[in-house]
């Protein structure tokens, strides 16, 4: 089984604050000079920033500390230490950061450019020239750098998408996705081909563009995580309409339908309120007599045979998601 990189770990750590300089001024004719101590330089900071070009977490799953670097010192002729080197950590769109000890939500980064500090680094400490006074005039001490913020983090993927395909294992959502957009997922016949889910983009006859994803197949007892179900669901959270893809030829369509709904609604309530459709896939297994026995349809739901395959169907189904998109924005 393939790995599904949308969770990894890690722990962050700014960096050090560098020490204030003890120092005093060493000038021809001035032997005993007032002090010159400079300011230690902050430490970096540890950053995560959202970046289009990427969709999965796969490039974190390695590495388990992030450190920025730390201050540099002060030094005389009150010349303060260089700053410490921030470190930037690209993530996907989509991606929540979670602090695991505290266990809160920190950031969810949804935009492109969107960016959180995760870990502060540490103030510079101050040089001694910042506490000469009437009474004190040589002081032979400074402050030394703070230390910086460091927490355990846990980033959670979820994808963002206009529209999700849900449904069964080897119910055909990877056909039709494939089909309605240029993505390429792993198609296959059995159950589970899809162990990631895949976004398409996909352009209507009407100039209109969508992003859909291909889910990888709900199960029942998905919510409790039977199958990772838990983590496949978490991908239709963000989703405005949810399309539902229920085999034609099982003759067990409304039973299907029943159970895919009461796992989403078991995962989370919000998912009732969402605009769905329902599309009744691989219809080039059946006969013209049982396409006409098809429900139109379900639970008040509008269901539409297709076959992803031979294209039938397929159209409408593509200007009843148009419509209910620009519903749903409205």
């Amino acid at each position: 089984m393939v790995d599904f990189i949308d969770e990894v770990s890690f722990r962050v750590c700014g960096g050090r604050g560098g020490d204030g300089c003890v120092s005093f001024r060493r000038e021809k004719f001035v032997p005993k000079g007032g002090p010159d101590g400079g300011d230690g330089g902050d430490g970096g900071s540890v950053i995560l920033r959202a970046n289009s070009n990427l969709s999965t977490l796969l490039d974190l799953r390695h590495r388990k500390k992030y450190q920025a670097g730390n201050g540099k010192s002060g030094m005389g002729k009150c010349r303060d230490g260089k700053r410490g080197e921030n470190i930037v950590i690209l993530v996907p769109p989509g991606t929540l950061i979670c602090d695991v000890d505290q266990n809160t939500l920190i950031e969810d980064l949804k935009v492109s450019g969107q960016e959180c500090i995760v870990a502060r680094g540490g103030k510079g400490g101050r040089g001694n020239a910042h506490f000469a006074t009437s009474t004190c005039q040589v002081p032979d001490f400074a402050e030394k750098g703070s230390l910086p913020e460091s927490r355990h983090l846990k980033l959670e993927l979820k994808l963002l998408a206009d529209v999700g395909l849900v449904g069964f294992p080897n119910a055909g959502k990877s056909t039709l996705l494939s089909k309605i957009s240029s993505a390429r997922p792993k198609i296959a016949d059995y159950p589970f081909t899809t162990t990631t889910p895949h976004l398409g983009i996909v352009h209507t006859k009407n100039d209109i563009t969508f992003v859909a994803a291909d889910i990888p197949g709900i199960i029942k007892n998905g919510h409790m995580g039977k199958g990772l179900g838990d983590r496949f669901l978490r991908h239709a959270e963000r989703c405005r309409v949810l399309v539902f893809l229920i085999e034609a030829h099982t003759g067990e369509i409304q039973s299907t339908y029943e159970t895919l709904l009461n796992e989403l609604q078991l995962y989370d309530d919000s998912f009732l309120v969402k605009p769905r459709i329902i599309a009744l896939t691989k219809i080039d297994l059946l006969h013209d007599r049982e396409k006409q026995r098809l429900p139109t349809f379900l639970y008040k739901q509008s269901c539409y045979p297709v076959s992803a395959v031979t294209g039938e169907g397929v159209e409408p189904l593509l200007h009843a998601i148009v419509h209910v998109l620009f519903e749903a924005v409205t």
